[in-house]
Order: structure tokens, then sequence, then C-alpha cells
């Protein structure tokens, strides 16, 4: 007898467990809790933060990107960057380490980009030519 009712309520343990949601599922991270990273999209490309190494902290640098498609940058550097475009068309905003930045849509073909933080670490986004764009500004 003690052991059936050993089963009915670890059943209704189960039951209450899957009915308040113990089963997870949630995509939504606990509040203040780190950002979720995103899902990379099809046809995204992804440039990687490797340091802080002047034009070497970007892989690849150059980035090949087609005008109209996304691209992310994943810190995987011990430290926060943020990654702006030189002319303010795009801002990753804050990258903690791990972290990879919402895909970004290039509106222009090509690109020049820099760590706002680090301002010495620049790179740079193909045009449709092959070439980046001329480089013009202080973080040339």
């Amino acid at each position: 007898m003690r052991a059936s009712g050993r089963v009915v309520g670890a059943l209704a343990g189960l039951v209450m467990l899957v009915a308040c949601g113990g089963g997870g599922g949630s995509s939504s991270p606990p509040p203040g809790g780190p950002a979720p990273t995103p899902t990379p999209t099809p046809g995204a490309s992804t440039v990687t933060i490797v340091g802080t190494r002047g034009a070497s902290s970007f892989s690849p640098n150059p980035a090949s990107v087609a005008q109209g498609r996304s691209v992310s940058w994943q810190n995987n550097d011990g430290v926060v960057h943020r990654i702006v475009s030189n002319d303010g068309s795009f801002d990753t905003g804050n990258l903690a380490p791990g972290q990879t930045s919402a895909a970004l849509v290039l509106a222009t073909d090509g690109a020049n980009y820099h760590c706002s933080i680090h301002p010495d670490m620049i790179g740079a986004i193909n045009a449709a030519s092959g070439a980046p764009p001329p480089c013009t500004g202080i973080y040339c």
C-alpha cells in the first residue's frame, strides 16, 4: 500500500511540474540575466572579434558581405567591444565576451568600421567590386 502511495505522489508531482512549466522551453532569459545570443540567419556572415590588434582585430578582415545581406560580430576576446560603422549607419551596442551582435543588414555597398571603445581596432566589409570602399577619416 505504501509503494502505491509513493507512485501516486510521484505522478502528482510530475503533473504539477509539467503544468507549471517546469519542463523548460522558455526562450526568455531570467530578469537581469544575460541576453540570449541571436540565432544566425541563412546567408548571414559573422565577423569574429579576436582581440585589440588594429586591423588584425577582426576575422575575416575585410569581410565579404553583399548589400542587403546581414552581418554579425561575435566577441571572442576577453573584454567588451562596440562595433560602429565609420559613417554611423550601424552600431552593435556593447558586446560582452562571448556575445554575438544582432544580425545587421547592410544598406550600403561595403563599409568601414571600428570599435568605439578601442578606436585602433579597424575593419572593412567588401563592396560588390571586391574591395572595401575608400576609408577616410580618423579611423583609417
